[in-house]
């Protein structure tokens, strides 16, 4: 009686071994989960998805019918989000996270933004979207798993680019990057002499309002003279096509920064632009 019990306790616990081997055996995912993130300009825009392969099938029009809601991947419907308001194909989209559910047809996608996280194709709500459009579909090398990426970027606009099989659906995100560097500036300004050259060199840097730059950089000298803020008021001057006062301003800057040389990270780009600028006199000595 004694062995039979001790057969029975050895089976149960090699059964038990086996199991537990086989709960911790891993092996790839059919469709594996992908998280793709791109910050553009002061937004991030994250698309979450599985992705399914190819593995020698018919996918657009045979696995993936045409002109049925499709949840544009795998398991669960894929999902967008983005840290500020965007613009997609035309239609404002406030900050958030979205369902992205598409309509495979012959040379074109619908595509919709849905509020339902939850949403499957089966209980798909049209009273939840937030967008649908239309865009035309191009023929591509051919990609064995689906894919999200991001193109042509900016810091104003994206293309998002979803792949598979031949087949590429592209859509325009717009933002507003401008206005919300803008406002982030006027949050900032006042607290120190860096925060306007900052704002300054924003306008600067990215060929925008140079008098409002020139404003900017002004209050910060009105609150302490700096090499750094004085070299861009020069490079502003330089902009503007006002090569004399650039010259006089970056002689200043010059002066300013030879005074805390371990500071002056500018020199050679101050040093030369005084030979550039440098006013030219005429033959009777004439500036």
């Amino acid at each position: 009686m004694k062995k039979k019990i001790f057969t029975i306790l050895a089976f149960v616990a090699a059964s038990a071994s086996v199991q537990t081997a086989s709960a911790q055996l891993a092996l790839p995912a059919p469709s594996p989960s992908a998280t793709v993130t791109q910050t553009v300009g002061l937004t991030d825009i994250t698309i979450e998805y599985s992705s399914p392969g190819v593995k020698s099938r018919a996918i657009f029009g045979g696995l993936v019918p045409y002109n049925e809601i499709w949840r544009t991947g795998a398991n669960s419907a894929t999902k967008i989000s983005f840290s500020k308001d965007v613009t997609i194909e035309g239609t404002k989209i406030p900050k958030g996270k979205y369902s992205l559910f598409t309509i495979p047809m012959q040379g074109e996608f619908t595509v919709m933004l849905n509020k339902d996280l939850t949403a499957s194709a089966d209980s798909y709500k049209k009273e939840d979207e937030l967008a649908r459009f239309n865009v035309k579909t191009k023929a591509v090398e051919a990609r064995e798993r689906l894919a999200f990426m991001f193109s042509n970027f900016s810091d104003t606009q994206t293309t998002i680019d979803m792949e598979w099989e031949k087949t590429r659906v592209s859509f325009n995100v717009m933002l507003d990057t401008d206005m919300q560097s803008s406002e982030n500036i006027e949050k900032e300004l006042g607290r120190t002499w860096r925060t306007y050259n900052s704002a300054a060199r924003y306008h600067l840097d990215n060929n925008k309002d140079l008098p409002t730059g020139m404003k900017y950089v002004n209050q910060s000298l009105s609150l302490k003279e700096e090499w750094f803020n004085t070299w861009t008021k020069a490079q502003l001057y330089a902009a503007m096509k006002q090569p004399a006062d650039a010259h006089k301003w970056a002689m200043k800057a010059k002066e300013l920064g030879d005074k805390n040389p371990s500071g002056f990270f500018f020199k050679d780009q101050v040093e030369k632009a005084i030979v550039d600028w440098k006013p030219t006199t005429d033959k009777k000595g004439k500036k």
